[in-house]
């Protein structure tokens, strides 16, 4: 039942998304490929060294989950969108740093109580469902959340069939209220500055030019008119490389020669 009551959310949801031409479907595209480029490990390469290939661990220790400081791309990717910010557990550990300066720590916290809901274990749906309830969105909460009425009552009706997306309401006005509200200020504040200031900068490592997906600038291919027109100028330096000049002149006046006499 939880597979269809979410399938049916998401079909419900996919139906009140506006539709786009195609044409700023494929510009978004392209803008979304231009920005990820350079944090793309395949195409752009790893620093400071592919350890698939290098047996060299220090990209994955640089890249842990809670590394004590990230790399400089990492954090700068922060900054993309929000969704970059919160999937990343250092950026929502450093983002809940800044909710907490603001005294509004709450929201991210069942934010993150509503993903354990999802994701864990069966047996403990109810439970937990209920214990999210009593911190967060019961009258005198201990770190009670502002939801507006509608999505309260939502919430507070599907509460009594408990299920693993019963809080998907109540948590995605909390998302977008972090999204709208706190990240613009999050990025402007000294927690993000200082943050981007102390991370790391890899240098790259020594490597063999032959191990593929090492960091290297890519080149997009000529076009193949421009390749046409270089191959037509080759073939005809080469064909006038060939040609004998006294051969030639000599024909040009036998011509002109020609055209002098008169005629018999």
């Amino acid at each position: 039942m939880d597979v269809y009551r979410r399938e049916i959310m998401y079909y419900q949801q996919a139906i009140m998304k506006p539709r786009v031409k195609s044409s700023v479907s494929l510009g978004a595209l392209v803008k979304y490929s231009e920005q990820f480029l350079s944090n793309d490990p395949v195409l752009s390469g790893c620093l400071p060294s592919n350890p698939w290939i290098t047996d060299d661990p220090e990209f994955w220790d640089l890249n842990a989950k809670l590394v004590e400081i990230p790399t400089r791309m990492r954090v700068e990717r922060w900054a993309f969108n929000f969704s970059e910010l919160i999937r990343d557990p250092k950026g929502r550990q450093s983002f809940q740093l800044f909710l907490r300066k603001e005294f509004s720590g709450e929201n991210l916290s069942f934010w993150e109580a509503c993903e354990d809901l999802k994701y864990g274990d069966q047996s403990k749906v109810k439970e937990k469902a209920e214990e999210i309830y009593k911190l967060f969105l019961a009258p005198g909460a201990r770190r009670w959340i502002n939801i507006d009425g509608t999505t309260m009552g939502i919430t507070v009706r599907g509460l009594k069939h408990p299920h693993r997306y019963v809080l998907d309401a109540a948590q995605t006005h909390i998302y977008m209220l972090m999204k709208k509200d706190s990240y613009g200020r999050y990025l402007k504040s000294p927690t993000y500055k200082e943050m981007l200031a102390k991370a790391v900068v890899p240098r790259e490592g020594s490597r063999s030019s032959s191990l593929p997906f090492g960091r290297r600038r890519l080149r997009s291919s000529p076009s193949p008119v421009i390749l046409r027109k270089l191959e037509e100028e080759a073939k005809a330096r080469e064909a006038a490389a060939t040609v004998d000049i006294t051969q030639v002149m000599s024909k040009l006046d036998r011509r002109s020669q020609l055209k002098k006499e008169p005629p018999k």
